[in-house]
């Protein structure tokens, strides 16, 4: 059973992979060689408590214990007793190899190598192990802890047990429906989400109506929780043009290429929520102004 889990990266998704581990009973290390960005994580993970507080949805007790459960660290060695570690860092693949790299060197050949990657290569990952049969692609969706699907994602040489395993750990542990995906650029949900954002970009880009009204046609016409704009500035313009960047090479396809205004907005410096400006505007707690 796992009961110790580590996760690499502490940006949005990293903070809320490591809030919904914690949420189920689990000790989560999450590891950052930056205090100051672990610390900014934890405060963060603290402000999105302190909210279900104020919806009933938590007690303080109940916050305090899951705190307790997250441990702060900056040393790769101290994953070295994690059954299963969760790589979340940004989109960048040669990155994400020398952290896998480096995972393969200081955990034992049981420990499950997950990446939550959103358009990358599993296989391709695991390359940089001496044995990607234990590499696997956990993508989760935001916002984590209400979400409760993950795409479970199976590279090239991963093994039938690592596949049975991690889906074990994802349905009875965390309770999460875990979508079986083999490896494809975007996986499933990627790649039609990112579609739909280019294309609301477009509408955008062509005058048809601002960002508000098509968010609004979708979330009311539809039935959309979020408008494609407002995703996108929780996803990170950064990350949604980066996938879409990978899939447009993977594919070769003209429907990927990414809209000139979303790199326009890159370029500035409006990620979204991280950045507090995107689409719309955001405090410092990511509550949309």
């Amino acid at each position: 059973m796992i009961k110790k889990v580590g996760v690499v990266g502490v940006g949005t998704m990293g903070q809320g992979i490591a809030e919904m581990l914690a949420k189920n009973s689990l000790d989560v290390y999450m590891l950052e060689n930056s205090k100051d960005r672990l610390e900014h994580a934890l405060h963060m993970i603290e402000v999105s408590l302190d909210k279900q507080i104020e919806k009933w949805a938590i007690t303080s007790s109940e916050k305090k214990l899951i705190l307790s459960r997250i441990h702060a660290i900056t040393e790769m060695e101290e994953l070295t007793n994690c059954e299963l570690i969760i790589e979340s860092i940004t989109e960048d693949l040669d990155k994400k190899k020398e952290i896998f790299k480096q995972l393969d060197q200081v955990t034992s050949s049981d420990t499950i190598l997950a990446s939550n990657t959103s358009s990358l290569s599993l296989t391709e990952i695991a390359s940089a192990t001496r044995s990607p049969e234990r590499v696997i692609g956990m993508h989760f969706i935001h916002p984590v802890a209400t979400i409760d699907m993950v795409e479970i994602v199976r590279g090239l040489k991963t093994s039938e047990a690592t596949v049975e395993a991690t889906k074990e750990f994802a349905e009875i542990v965390i309770q999460k429906k875990g979508v079986m995906v083999f490896e494809s650029p975007g996986f499933v949900t990627t790649r039609l989400i990112c579609l739909l954002i280019n294309e609301a970009l477009h509408v955008l880009e062509e005058g048809v109506a601002t960002a508000e009204d098509i968010d609004n046609a979708m979330r009311v016409g539809y039935s959309f929780k979020y408008g494609p704009f407002q995703m996108a500035d929780h996803f990170g313009l950064d990350s949604v043009q980066a996938a879409l960047e990978n899939m447009f090479r993977e594919y070769g396809e003209l429907k990927y290429r990414p809209s000139f205004v979303l790199k326009k907005m890159v370029r500035a410096g409006h990620l979204g929520v991280k950045a507090g400006v995107g689409f719309f505007k955001y405090d410092v707690d990511g509550d949309r102004i």
